[in-house]
């Protein structure tokens, strides 16, 4: 009698879960207009790549080995307040990671639309070639400024 009992209450209701589970989801993936999106917090609504809101200060379009690229990003988007920087370094072609700065927590004070806040990057790139040095800002809103610039390195 107490098997009966176990059965009933630990082992049927896992079973029932994942087949009705598994049902909804094989309807729901049945339709041809449907995807299923496992990241709600996604950026691709966010997303604005227009050059009059994010650029480069201080970026030159020609580096030697020997000299560091130092860059600052200046947002002009009144919208933007606080946020998160990373700035990146890709070669061109092959989009392999050459260096990446994160700035955190960046607010702006007194007017100024300068990032990093008191800060700069600055990496030396050491071996000649192209690059592209890419600016991502998330603001706190979750709204994703994207920026994209090259230099090359002589």
């Amino acid at each position: 009698m107490v098997s009966k009992k176990v059965f009933v209450v630990f082992v049927l209701p896992p079973i029932f879960s994942i087949l009705l589970g598994a049902g909804v989801m094989a309807d729901i993936l049945q339709k041809p207009d449907r995807e299923l999106n496992m990241m709600p917090m996604s950026f691709s609504e966010g997303i604005s790549t227009h050059y009059e809101i994010v650029e480069f200060v201080g970026l030159s379009k020609q580096y030697s080995i020997s000299e560091p690229v130092k860059v600052q990003v200046k947002i002009n988007d009144s919208a933007f307040d606080c946020g998160d920087l990373y700035i990146t370094i890709y070669t061109v072609g092959t989009n392999d990671v050459i260096t990446q700065g994160g700035f955190f927590d960046q607010c702006f004070v007194s007017g100024s639309k300068l990032l990093p806040v008191g800060d700069e990057f600055s990496e030396l790139v050491d071996t000649p070639g192209s690059y592209k040095i890419v600016a991502d800002i998330i603001s706190k809103e979750l709204k994703k400024f994207s920026f994209t610039e090259t230099f090359t390195v002589k």
